[in-house]
């Protein structure tokens, strides 16, 4: 089935609107997955609906509908405006059109092989293979594999002339070692699980690299058995990329975000120790700190030429040497707040109304190599992937645990260490960055479980980051 004319609809519409968008998405997911080198899930899914977005008398409203057809369509459209026109005398704010982008383009992700170049049957034997690769040993106890293929279509038409189509294609993969021996259980997985998460086709299934990354989780599983328990003690902390992508998200991303900021998250996600006084005025971190919003990245997970009002999106800098500059939030945001945002309007699903979400966001790299950053820390803790994570509602105060780690002794990384922990308060560990890494200790991840919004919206984000070092952390151990 193909979408209808969404033009011809919006030129049918006789009703006193201020402005009327509609959005068309469709989206595939294939998921496959094996459990100990056997076929656990294959599932395909497919939906598909229109949302209608109006503004009357300064006040927004929505309908969203799986009845892809004209007739439902401008049901959904009397059924927003007559909300809109009910709710506009109690209005927070008294909305403009300039609240919606007004742009017309297109976008594609990047793709080299198309997804149908490998069939079911070639993906369930590559999950087994990665599944045996896993086994290192008698003391691997469990193995798991996971592939997941997104094909998504987005459409958006606007009666102020705007007109955007979207596709996406996104793979992710997972795969974890479970170890146990001498009263002793411990997990490694893929970088902290499904984080190699990336826009594009099967190109990103780099066989033999997923086969060596396999073998070498599996026998860091078995190592962490033996490992020493992280110490407890105040010291260097250098974090590799893929947990700097948790750290990323949870202190930089949510605490910008402007609808929070605003208090429309309170509720449910929290708020923010960020006042919008802050933006322009407040040192968020060390100088070393260069944080850019950047949906432009080929690859990254949650790149795009528009957001899901019709803004098009750019690089642009929400921290430059440690300072506060921007926040992350639409033009709807950046209306009621007065503070510059960024063009990051964003749904989960025909079925949601854009609200204020992380997109890409990456710490710019440094000027340091991984071993000049190990070779100048005298004691010092390094730890990759992400295993837990706690932090307030404000995004304040946080414990997060890594899977794997080792001690620094003198320029050089020596003893492994297990469940080793950091913890600290978001403004002094951002001003405690010491060292950031060069484009050689760079990369990009990913997660499709950033969930906020009532109803919940569980969204696709990306994070990139070299290795960074902080002074003065507080490490420990414990599972």
């Amino acid at each position: 089935m193909t979408a209808p004319n969404f033009t011809a609809i919006l030129n049918q519409i006789d009703l006193p609107l201020d402005w009327l968008g509609l959005r068309y998405v469709e989206e595939i997911v294939t998921t496959r997955s094996a459990r100990d080198g056997h076929p656990e899930m294959n599932r395909r899914s497919r939906q598909r609906g229109v949302m209608v977005e109006v503004l009357v008398n300064g006040q927004f409203a929505y309908a969203a509908i799986p009845e892809v057809h004209s007739k439902a369509i401008h049901q959904a459209i009397q059924h927003a405006y007559q909300q809109a026109k009910t709710a506009a005398p109690w209005r927070i704010f008294n909305f403009t059109a300039a609240a919606r982008g007004k742009g017309k383009g297109h976008y594609r992700s990047p793709q080299q092989q198309p997804f149908d170049q490998l069939s079911p049957a070639e993906v369930n034997y590559l999950l087994r293979d990665i599944c045996h690769s896993l086994r290192v040993s008698d003391a691997i106890v469990q193995t798991r594999a996971f592939v997941q293929t997104v094909e998504t279509t987005s459409q958006w038409f606007s009666s102020d002339g705007s007109q955007i189509e979207q596709q996406f294609y996104q793979v992710l993969t997972d795969m974890s070692a479970t170890a146990q021996g001498a009263g002793v259980v411990q997990q490694r997985t893929d970088h902290g699980g499904l984080a190699r998460c990336y826009q594009g086709g099967l190109e990103w299934l780099r066989v033999d690299e997923l086969r060596d990354r396999a073998h070498q989780i599996g026998e860091q599983a078995v190592e962490l058995l033996s490992a020493q328990e992280c110490p407890e003690t105040t010291t260097t902390l250098v974090l590799a990329p893929d947990q700097m992508m948790l750290q990323i998200h949870e202190s930089i991303g949510h605490p910008l975000e402007l609808d929070r900021i605003l208090g429309d998250e309170r509720n449910y996600a929290g708020g923010s120790f960020i006042h919008l006084e802050d933006f322009g005025q407040r040192q968020y971190g060390s100088p070393l700190l260069n944080v850019t919003f950047d949906p432009t990245v080929a690859g990254e997970l949650a790149s795009y030429a528009f957001d899901d009002l019709g803004v098009p999106a750019e690089r642009l800098y929400l921290i430059k040497e440690g300072r506060l500059l921007r926040g992350l939030g639409s033009l709807e945001s950046q209306q009621r707040a007065g503070v510059p945002g960024v063009a990051n309007a964003r749904a989960c699903s025909w079925n949601r109304p854009p609200i204020d979400r992380m997109a890409n966001l990456n710490i710019e790299p440094g000027t340091q190599s991984f071993a000049e950053i190990i070779g100048t820390i005298e004691s010092g803790v390094y730890m990759e992937s992400n295993r837990s994570w706690s932090i307030d509602d404000r995004r304040l105060k946080f414990q997060f645990g890594c899977e794997y780690a080792k001690l620094i002794e003198n320029g050089r990384l020596t003893r492994t260490l297990r469940n080793p922990n950091y913890r600290g308060t978001t403004p002094e560990f951002w001003q405690s960055l010491i060292a950031v890494g060069d484009a050689s200790t760079f990369d990009i991840f990913g997660t499709p479980f950033c969930g906020k919004g009532e109803p919940n919206q569980a969204i696709r984000v990306g994070h990139g980051s070299p290795v960074c070092t902080f002074a003065n952390v507080q490490v420990f151990g414990g599972g």
